[in-house]
């Protein structure tokens, strides 16, 4: 790698300012690793050194290998992506017949479905009130509307009189909803488990040695992070010990697999070497390149494949990327098959920008300075009458809470109470840099030209006031 101690000196830096325990990143060139380094600790209190078979918590990378095993299963004949998802679910309801009826498996992996953001992860997990875990769930729900099964999560969906924000196949916002019952679709038509399915077709054939759901199923192996979270404590950040692992078994479909990284590498090779990993076949070349095609366009810069994000023009380059953020865990996968490169980010606490660390190794690895951003533009000049335009409060079901004024004659924008710069690309489109990342925000307009809803972390969060 160019540039490496300039690399990792920012990098500490970085993980100074966020707090975070441990991390690692390991890049590779045709499957063998070039490069990999690790920061900190898995567990702080022992001062116990991670590397690259420590255990972490992948989260939403986990939508990928949900999509392998759809992909898998079409390639059977035992579904058809673009057949309704009512055909193999058929619990699943909504208010508006019509609109379910047209809902189909390709919608649910290209989150564009029509379904709104809903509070139903922080429902799905699995948890139990007493006085030593208290502190790691002050911020989910009540226990009440608890979702412990695929059965639950369709009930919970129908009774919330969802309707939709689009028509499906017209509009990406992304869902933790439909991917988890990406999982029951396929342990209805598998006829096992999703965990086991995920695991005896494609974490065992690629040789994964230390990938999985739970952690009482790495059995005697040891090499696993601490989970650590963090909040506000008389106005400071502090970072604690978490008690446990969150889990969601409704959800575990959406972000609920646990890998090192390692075994992260070899995977992604999956998608280099057309579907083929350690002289395995995993998926055939033609659903390699439908996984990696840009079905769905995410925001103004990015589109999505099934499970994985696509750029078209990263420095000239396609990038392939995801990246997942849950209690503990904060990761980052990125893949550029033209140049045979594959690399993995794991950090053992949440709110830290992976995608940043991702960002500057790319850069470091190609000789590019650490700040070089694919994105950088002009500046575009929005007029003042178009900037009253996009004052307004905007609410999630999923508890986005962004807040829109005009000061001055520039916008100033608030995310969950706190407001961060921008820089408008174009017009209705600005970059809000969020915690080190540049995030596009997209202002959508009606008919009329009147903003009803802004896309943010590729979410559409409708306008409330």
């Amino acid at each position: 790698m160019k540039n490496r101690q300039t690399f990792e000196e920012r990098m500490e830096r970085l993980l100074y300012e966020y707090h975070v325990p441990g991390s690692i990143i390991a890049i590779a060139k045709h499957g063998k690793i070039v490069y990999e380094k690790a920061f900190g600790y898995k567990n702080v209190e022992k001062q116990e050194k991670i590397d690259g078979n420590t255990v972490f918590g992948l989260a939403s990378l986990t939508k990928s290998f949900t999509c392998v095993a759809i992909m898998q299963l079409a390639e059977k004949g035992k579904l058809n992506i673009h057949a309704p998802v009512i055909q193999y679910l058929p619990k699943f309801a909504l208010e508006n017949q019509e609109d379910l009826k047209k809902i189909t498996v390709y919608h649910f992996m290209t989150h564009s479905s029509g379904l709104p953001p809903l509070p139903s992860l922080d429902y799905a997990m699995e948890r139990e009130r007493n006085d030593d875990s208290m502190v790691d769930y002050l911020e989910l729900p009540d226990l009440e509307n608890q979702i412990m099964s695929y059965e639950q999560l369709m009930t919970y969906i129908s009774e919330s009189n969802v309707k939709l924000f689009a028509k499906p196949g017209n509009m990406f916002s992304y869902s933790n909803d439909a991917y988890g019952l990406l999982g029951a679709i396929i342990e209805n038509v598998s006829g096992i488990p999703y965990e086991q399915y995920v695991l005896e077709n494609i974490i065992l054939p690629c040789g994964m040695s230390h990938t999985n759901f739970m952690i009482e199923d790495f059995k005697s192996y040891e090499n696993i992070t601490s989970c650590y979270e963090i909040h506000e404590k008389d106005g400071q950040n502090e970072v604690y010990l978490a008690q446990d692992w969150w889990d969601a078994p409704a959800m575990r479909a959406t972000g609920f697999l646990k890998s090192t990284a390692n075994d992260m590498i070899v995977y992604a090779s999956l998608f280099m070497n057309q579907g083929v990993v350690n002289g395995a076949r995993i998926l055939t070349e033609e659903s390699v390149k439908q996984m990696l095609h840009p079905h769905m366009k995410m925001d103004p810069i990015k589109f999505y494949g099934y499970g994985l994000a696509i750029t078209l023009d990263y420095f000239g380059k396609k990038l392939v990327d995801h990246g997942g953020s849950l209690q503990s865990i904060s990761s980052k996968l990125a893949i550029l098959p033209e140049e045979g490169i594959t690399a993995i980010v794991l950090s053992n606490l949440s709110g830290f920008p992976a995608s940043r660390m991702m960002e500057c190794a790319l850069n470091a690895y190609f000789g590019r300075d650490l700040d070089a951003d694919f994105l950088s533009k002009e500046e575009y000049v929005v007029e003042s009458d178009t900037l009253s335009l996009y004052k307004g409060e905007y609410r999630s079901g999923e508890g986005m809470d962004v807040t829109i004024e005009i000061k001055d004659h520039h916008l100033l924008f608030t995310y969950n109470e706190k407001v961060y710069p921008i820089k408008f690309i174009k017009e209705n489109v600005f970059l809000a840099y969020v915690d080190d990342v540049a995030e596009p925000v997209e202002l959508l307009m009606d008919e009329s030209d009147m903003v009803y809803a802004i896309s943010i972390y590729h979410r559409i969060v409708p306008k409330v006031k």
